[in-house]
């Protein structure tokens, strides 16, 4: 197929795209629209997967636009809504019911704390269960996540 050809197989099926409901068009019934718009016979194998192509393409395209969306809303959220703790430190994330990692201030040291928590006469307290990171011990960690990561895998692995 000619660069002519393939250029305006693309535009079409991704003009079709955009306008398209994605919950109920199919790559068949892209197929169909651009064949008539286009005047050419898509369902021909050499057609059909360079179709195939542009499709999972665009798909791919848009996944990615609503995880970078999905990120900025989230950053935005993280900045703008903070949630603070019965002690006034900042919840980063809540890892279940119980356990959750803050940002505290103690004793003029910046501390990521990962801790479970408890409850006591309406307030939510930290345990003694967890642990408290310095900003050098933290970084530390973030450092030889890949490490972790690469161990535990390799324990599942022998335990498989």
């Amino acid at each position: 197929m000619d660069s002519e050809t393939r250029e305006k197989i693309k535009k079409a099926v991704r003009e079709l795209l955009e306008e398209a409901d994605m919950n109920e068009m199919t790559e068949y019934k892209i197929r169909q629209l651009a064949s008539k718009r286009l005047e050419l016979d898509l369902s021909e194998s050499k057609y059909k997967a360079y179709v195939r192509h542009v499709v999972n393409a665009f798909l791919e395209e848009q996944k990615a636009k609503e995880e970078e969306e999905e990120e900025a809303a989230g950053d935005d959220n993280n900045n703008n809504n903070n949630e603070f703790d019965d002690d006034g430190d900042l919840i980063i994330c809540r890892l279940s019911d119980k356990r959750r990692v803050t940002l505290q201030d103690f004793r003029g040291k910046t501390l990521i704390s990962i801790r479970e928590y408890y409850k006591k006469d309406g307030k939510e307290l930290p345990s003694s269960k967890g642990i408290s990171l310095t900003e050098e011990q933290w970084s530390t960690l973030r450092k030889n996540i890949p490490n972790i990561e690469k161990a535990v895998r390799k324990m599942e692995s022998h335990t498989m």
